[in-house]
């Protein structure tokens, strides 16, 4: 059995918009006001990521045009350098990227309907204090086990469900931006904000619980700013997952680059238009200690829910439980496109027996699903382990290093397979392609100076993938 091509552009773009807005945006912004404290230089960073994931997605549509098929990314970095760097993509997508964020989505989407329901923050079953369950843990392994149910179900039923949860999404956040703009430009907040908007300074709360602020200029505010855009990438990732799926899209050759567009786009200019609204409606300076929202300010939104502050000062009290079903949609529905697309991705490397046997079967719906419950089982097990934060941060630096090298496979293979049919040719190549390396690069080269922990972990997570590559090649039929 083969897949079936039933999924069209608007069906891609939902993926691709659907899997990239999840819970980081209504999150971060606090994180990366702190550690830049400008408004100038935090709209820019957005702005760059904006730029950086449109220059990939670009790119990425030329690979797409190419090698219409089940697994993408995996399949790119295959054809470029060969199977044992797909291996190492492959693994670290399995044991980290894909199913670390589906655990982080999930727990996220149960923290969000705890709110709702305070029983979920109570313990379920206890040995110590180290090694214990809460309601909440099983809510987010539930979701997850319930979305592979549905997803078993046939491509229809992802489809729909991405769909239905992607539209709400961006109606609710569009809602909040045209709301938090219109009330908050009202007032002198958004002119405040931006009084002094190029002047940057890290904030942090020291050992005797002071407010220390560090002004930060030259290279120490470059420093800074490459190590916190880390976390506005984290938010706009995914979007790749679309590629995933090239097996069930109509005409792939030019859905898939269309919806990598699109996709990219949509989710750009809501989070700029998002971190607008927050400055709008907050002032970035704040007191820890104060008793009210706006005393608080960006910098220290209780908990760090920038959109659920926000979402307070437009409706009042009422405005935490609006944020926290918009987040639970937001959540449900990220997790939708991650589940549906990362089972193709562990189907496609069961095709060259380097994943389970089975996973490379299809159901009777037409999925793989074997590679779903995989998956499922997986991320259930780092939902109770409570370590796919640590994971997520470890994962980033290799997650772009792959990213590199997949856009890094245009041109390798511009000169080996010149011929090669191209439905569709990279925008700006060379330049484009180029300028997202230099700048992707840049990054990881930042990472390494001020954050060498996270990335020096997440290059070992990479490299613990080939003996589990030896080994799968010596035992083919075990796999």
């Amino acid at each position: 059995m083969e897949f079936k091509r039933t999924l069209g552009l608007t069906d891609a773009t939902s993926l691709v918009a659907g899997s990239m807005i999840g819970s980081g945006i209504f999150i971060v912004t606090t994180i990366m006001m702190r550690d830049i404290g400008s408004s100038g230089w935090s709209i820019v960073l957005w702005l760059l990521t904006g730029l950086i994931t449109i220059f990939a997605a670009l790119s990425y549509g030329e690979l797409a045009g190419m090698m219409p098929n089940a697994g993408g990314q995996y399949v790119y970095i295959k054809r470029a350098f060969g199977e044992m760097t797909s291996f190492l993509y492959g693994w670290t997508v399995f044991t980290v990227i894909q199913t670390g964020v589906i655990a982080a989505v999930a727990v996220a989407f149960a923290k969000y309907t705890a709110v709702f329901f305070p029983s979920l923050n109570s313990v379920f079953f206890q040995i110590n204090e180290s090694l214990k369950i809460t309601y909440s843990q099983l809510l987010s392994i539930s979701s997850i086990i319930l979305l592979t149910f549905l997803n078993t179900g046939g491509i229809q039923n992802g489809k729909w469900l991405q769909l239905i949860f992607t539209s709400a999404k961006l109606i609710a956040l569009f809602s909040l931006i045209i709301l938090g703009l219109s009330i908050g430009l009202k007032t002198n907040t958004f002119a405040l904000n931006f009084q002094n908007m190029w002047e940057a300074k890290k904030t942090f709360i020291d050992e005797t619980n002071s407010i220390q602020v560090v002004p930060l200029t030259g290279f120490a505010l470059m420093g800074a700013m490459g190590a916190t855009i880390i976390n506005s990438l984290f938010s706009s990732d995914a979007w790749n997952n679309v590629t995933f799926i090239a097996g069930e899209i109509k005409d792939p050759q030019k859905n898939i680059p269309r919806s990598l567009f699109l996709g990219t786009v949509i989710v750009t200019i809501i989070y700029i238009l998002a971190n607008l609204a927050y400055l709008a409606l907050l002032p970035i300076n704040g007191d820890p200690n104060a008793t009210t929202i706006v005393g608080q300010g960006i910098l220290f939104a209780s908990e760090d829910r920038i959109g659920a502050a926000a979402a307070s000062v437009i409706f009042g009290n009422i405005g935490i439980l609006i944020m926290a079903a918009l987040i639970m949609i937001s959540t449900f529905g990220c997790n939708n496109g991650l589940i549906l697309a990362g089972s193709r991705l562990f189907y496609a490397m069961s095709k060259d027996k380097l994943f389970f046997k089975s996973a490379g079967k299809l159901n009777k719906n037409g999925v793989p699903a074997i590679a779903l419950w995989i998956q499922c089982i997986w991320a259930s097990a780092l939902c109770l382990s409570g370590k796919y934060g640590d994971l997520l941060v470890y994962s980033t630096f290799a997650s772009l290093l792959f990213y590199v090298l997949t856009i890094s496979g245009l041109f390798v293979l511009r000169v080996k397979e010149p011929n090669a049919e191209r439905p569709y040719k990279a925008f700006g190549y060379p330049f484009i392609p180029a300028l997202y390396i230099l700048i992707t690069l840049a990054i990881c080269v930042n990472l390494l100076i001020y954050d060498f922990r996270n990335a020096g972990m997440g290059l070992l997570i990479v490299l613990l993938g080939i003996p589990f590559y030896y080994i799968a090649k010596q035992n083919p039929k075990s796999t």
